[in-house]
């Protein structure tokens, strides 16, 4: 496939963003990232935006092209849960290198925590269940990754302690970003005596709900510093928990061995790591089914440094969804921007110079899946 760049990103604070809705939220994203590309708004001629549960309109790219003035060639919506972000860039790399346009604006975000009640919230995520025999039943994101986590730590030989070291890693690179909903710092303790949520889950191990957004700015060619899409990958394995394979992170398995093979890398072989962290045991199966630690050890990586902004492959620089924040597609977005960001020296937190990001996320209940490899034009 030719080469497809990000160059330019957008990422809003996250947390009460009150009174901005979707469209206002997306706008402040979309204009930064142009900004930061260096282009006009009559530089876009593709667009790809994904959906809003606080504005769930049926056109919601013509909706954004019309409310920041652009004209796009073409215009595409994407609803894939927390795998629409990293969905949305294949996508405009796809288009880019078909030729179908040359510099397509990829954005999301909502108002989620001032545009909803906690209840609308709750419901609308609760769709991702069997509409049969889960969701009239009250199945609830929480309580499915409850279950992974308690299968996880049995299987594992995992501890509760070594889900919380996670926490406390995204605490503290989100207590130096800037924009993070979540700032303060926190121990192993301080996660083992939050609230209980969903046993074994507690209410640290949790992502807050926030408002925000984030663009990226993909192109055909380089632009000034930018990050080129080595390689993608996808994997959809399932809806329903009741459907599920018995090996439920199989597909994270699969679009990460696509896109290292098409990027002619492995996971040794990337600097930066930049991996969709809804709950705390969500980063431990991802890293460990991606290659980046065996069964049960990826809190390893946490207690021998291997994962800080000093270590060999600094883990969300930004704090990721558990401390940044998680704003719908938007959230994990804000993944791709952090290692597009640390790959052409953007970021407020540079964790050095590195030359390769891999960035992964999914949707639903580790339900689809995508990975992408990043590397430095």
């Amino acid at each position: 496939m030719s080469d497809a760049h990000i160059v330019g990103a957008g990422l809003t604070r996250f947390g009460d963003l009150a009174p901005a809705d979707t469209l206002d939220l997306m706008a402040m994203a979309a204009e930064d990232a142009l900004a930061d590309a260096g282009l006009a708004r009559g530089d876009i001629d593709g667009l790809i935006v994904g959906y809003s549960t606080t504005f769930p309109h049926i056109m919601l790219s013509s909706a954004f092209a019309e409310h920041l003035g652009l004209v796009p060639s073409c215009a595409h919506a994407v609803q894939l849960g927390g795998a629409t972000g990293l969905a949305m860039l294949a996508a405009a790399r796809h288009v880019a290198v078909a030729g179908a346009a040359r510099r397509i604006l990829v954005v999301a975000g909502e108002n989620r925590r001032t545009g909803q009640t906690p209840e609308q919230t709750i419901s609308t995520l609760a769709q991702v269940g069997d509409r049969t025999h889960e969701v009239p039943n009250g199945g609830l994101i929480p309580a499915y990754y409850a279950l992974l986590a308690s299968r996880y730590l049995h299987e594992t030989g995992a501890t509760e302690e070594d889900l919380a070291e996670f926490v406390v890693l995204m605490r503290r690179h989100a207590a130096a970003y800037p924009g993070a909903q979540y700032a303060e710092e926190v121990t192993v303790a301080d996660v083992m005596a939050s609230k209980p949520i969903a046993t074994p889950l507690k209410r640290l191990d949790c992502c807050p709900i926030s408002d925000g957004a984030a663009a990226l700015v993909v192109a055909a060619e380089p632009i000034g510093r930018s990050a080129r899409i080595a390689g993608t990958g996808q994997a959809h394995t399932h809806l329903a928990m009741m459907h599920a394979p018995a090996d439920i992170a199989v597909g994270a398995r699969t679009a990460s061995a696509a896109a290292f093979a098409e990027a002619g890398s492995t996971a040794d072989a990337v600097d930066m790591l930049a991996v969709y962290d809804s709950f705390s045991v969500t980063l431990a199966m991802l890293l460990e089914a991606c290659g980046f630690a065996e069964p049960g050890r990826s809190a390893d990586g946490v207690r021998d440094g291997r994962f800080a902004m000093d270590g060999r492959q600094p883990l969300n620089p930004h704090g990721g969804l558990l401390a940044y924040g998680h704003s719908g597609v938007a959230g994990g977005m804000a993944h791709a921007v952090e290692a597009f960001r640390q790959l052409t020296d953007r970021s407020p937190v540079q964790a050095g110079q590195p030359s390769t990001a891999f960035v992964h996320a999914d949707g639903g209940v580790l339900s689809a899946h995508v990975s992408m490899v990043l590397e430095r034009a």
